[in-house]
């Protein structure tokens, strides 16, 4: 990391403005490239769209920001990024292509950047996402959960998150007694093993690549009171041991089949597998390696262009 005259870590900021129906396709090829934060403005929250009586106005462009660091490998991401644009601009002709600026900052202030875009939603039925500043009342039976994003990736408000939420709500409130223990894979901010525990799981392990996410994701146990319960770890799947009655894994479709054989291993027979990050042009190639033994389809979620698949081992649903 390159660092300015005044001893700050200097980041690029890369800034998009985009047709909204390329900003969740942008901003996970942003987060796929590097990128430290992805900010989306011109949304509505989930939880602003729960208060509102008619759907909000969809506007004619999507601005998004987002940062990465000025390192040996900034220039790569970048002409990834630039590569990227064209590919979708010849793919969706009948769409405005994006726009694309690029700057030099110092100390992006990634705290005031996320309080802008952050504010508390509701997910499935009973559970409320809030950030560690600000407050909320909660209704008797509601799961709150507080998150601090800092520098790791995922608020739980990106589509394939909210279908991973529903989804642990669904098996831990119906599917699994309170027993369970939980494989949480990419766990990011730790959000979804925390929703995990919350929800009634024994005992949970998260696992990351990332030292950064791993370190966030242990702040975030402790602001919600189950530290004890959430075992996180820098590992990979490949050096987990042991076997799960749940795991959780919001990726993408490519490190997803890359984990499959895992996954195979980890599950113990009638667990479920919980699966998303996954986009609508990868379904065919995601199917191929997932709908088949010893995995059976349980439920296949979709937002916007967003799938979440919910599958269960050795039991035909």
């Amino acid at each position: 990391m390159r660092q300015s005259n005044n001893g700050k870590d200097n980041w690029i900021r890369i800034k998009l403005s985009a047709p909204p129906e390329l900003a969740d396709a942008l901003s996970n090829f942003l987060t796929e490239a590097g990128a430290q934060g992805v900010f989306q403005e011109n949304s509505v929250s989930p939880f602003a769209e729960q208060l509102l009586e008619q759907p909000p106005e969809v506007s004619p462009r999507e601005t998004l920001q987002a940062f990465i660091p000025d390192d040996a490998q900034a220039e790569d991401r970048i002409a990834s990024i630039t590569d990227y644009l064209k590919n979708l601009a010849d793919l969706f002709p009948e769409l405005e292509p994006a726009g694309l600026a690029v700057e030099m900052v110092s100390d992006p202030g990634w705290g005031e950047e996320w309080k802008k875009y952050f504010k508390p939603f509701r997910v499935g039925r009973s559970i409320i996402i809030k950030p560690t500043w600000e407050r909320h009342v909660s209704r008797n039976g509601d799961t709150v959960i507080e998150i601090d994003p800092g520098m790791a990736f995922g608020t739980g408000q990106h589509a394939s998150t909210l279908m991973c939420l529903e989804s642990i709500e669904d098996i831990l409130g119906k599917d699994l007694s309170a027993g369970a223990n939980v494989l949480d894979v990419g766990t990011g901010t730790g959000i979804l093993g925390i929703a995990a525990a919350r929800l009634g799981a024994k005992e949970v392990v998260c696992i990351d690549i990332d030292e950064k996410a791993v370190e966030v994701a242990r702040e975030n146990a402790a602001i919600n009171n189950v530290a004890g319960r959430l075992d996180i770890r820098k590992s990979e799947p490949s050096a987990i041991s042991g076997l799960f009655s749940l795991i959780v894994a919001n990726i993408t479709s490519k490190p997803l089949i890359g984990m499959r054989d895992d996954f195979v291993s980890l599950l113990r027979f009638g667990g479920c597998l919980v699966i998303s990050g996954i986009m609508e042009q990868d379904k065919e190639e995601l199917e191929r390696h997932f709908l088949a033994a010893p995995f059976h389809l349980c439920r296949l979620r979709r937002k916007k262009e967003w799938l979440c698949y919910v599958l269960r081992k050795g039991v035909d649903s």
